[in-house]
């Protein structure tokens, strides 16, 4: 009787530590949300879309350089998808991420700068930062807005 009361309470101990270690992998965390803005990052530089919608809620709102280019797919379908038939290659570099939790919410700042490669040979330099705000949906993280912008680097004095 004693041994089935000792084994009762050690499954029971092991059930809850399962189920904690469970729910620790499902919490919000920096590293997480840190993943989904990488996955998006390296969509772009595959030049493919596939799959990415899945990181925006569907009602994010894209916002670049000055203009509301609307929900992920407005934005996938009327801007960023048509450029990246463009390109012949998109890479990143210097990037940093500063991201700040709050509770559900992750405030994201990114800097880089990246080169695009057009089809036709010319390249294009380019400073970039971007800001945005990802939400936990109990699984993943998810973009809400992103508010990106870029600029030309400043060249040289001679």
């Amino acid at each position: 009787m004693r041994s089935m009361v000792i084994t009762r309470k050690l499954l029971a101990a092991a059930t809850l530590l399962l189920i904690s270690t469970a729910s620790n992998a499902q919490q919000p965390d920096r590293e997480g949300a840190a993943t989904a803005l990488s996955l998006y990052k390296s969509a772009i530089e595959r030049l493919d879309l596939t799959e990415v919608d899945k990181l925006f809620t569907p009602d994010a709102v894209i916002i670049e350089s000055g203009k509301v280019e609307g929900n992920f797919p407005a934005y996938r379908d009327h801007h960023l998808g048509p450029e990246l038939k463009e390109f012949a290659s998109f890479k990143f570099d210097n990037y940093k991420v500063n991201i700040q939790i709050e509770g559900p919410v992750a405030i994201a700042t990114e800097t880089y700068t990246y080169r695009i490669v057009l089809k036709t040979g010319e390249a294009i330099d380019r400073l970039g930062v971007a800001t945005s705000a990802l939400k936990w949906n109990g699984q993943a993280w998810q973009i809400v807005t992103t508010h990106s912008s870029s600029r030309k680097p400043k060249t040289p004095a001679s």
